[in-house]
């Protein structure tokens, strides 16, 4: 492991059954209250993309935590992608699957300039819905996702394999 994914690692806390009995939440609060471990982990990915992207979009809700942050410390905007019904005026939809049915986000259409290199920032990449589906929002609006960067990333579930035609990369994989 590298020392970010070192670091990541030692301010994760494990919630035992939450949100419901059987999983145990990867909960990354202690990582972001952390004033220098948030710094830290923030310029790490900066650096990787500075010069590579253009704008950074942010998941609803955590990753808008880590976009802002990244987004300030490139000197570049941040695009929020929100849960259907949360943005005013219009907007471009995804839906995409739930374990037990669907869900949808949504960006603004004019959210990005033609071409633009996207970078989509969020904390976890579980089955890869919410990546897949913010992913084809930011090519529908007429941008480019350049990379997909979360800090953890649940191998067991496979999310990456929805994703293989985008590059990914986790600070931290279990």
């Amino acid at each position: 492991m590298s020392q970010i994914s070192d670091l990541v690692a030692s301010k994760l806390r494990d919630i035992p059954d939450f949100p419901k009995p059987g999983v145990v939440f990867k909960d990354f609060t202690p990582l972001i209250a952390d004033g220098a471990a948030l710094g830290e982990l923030v310029r790490d990915i900066a650096q990787r993309y500075a010069g590579q992207v253009d704008v950074v979009v942010g998941i609803e809700a955590r990753g808008f935590i880590l976009g802002a942050a990244v987004a300030y410390e490139l000197g570049l905007g941040m695009v929020p992608v929100r849960k259907a019904g949360k943005l005013p005026g219009e907007t471009l939809k995804e839906s995409y699957a739930l374990e037990y049915g669907t869900a949808e986000i949504e960006v603004h259409t004019d959210a990005f300039e033609p071409g633009q290199r996207v970078l989509v920032l969020d904390d976890v990449l579980a089955t890869g819905g919410t990546a897949e589906a913010c992913a084809q929002l930011v090519e529908r609006a007429g941008a480019t996702v350049a990379a997909i960067e979360v800090v953890l990333e649940l191998a067991f579930l496979e999310g990456r394999s929805r994703l293989a035609d985008r590059p990914v990369n986790a600070i931290l994989t279990v």
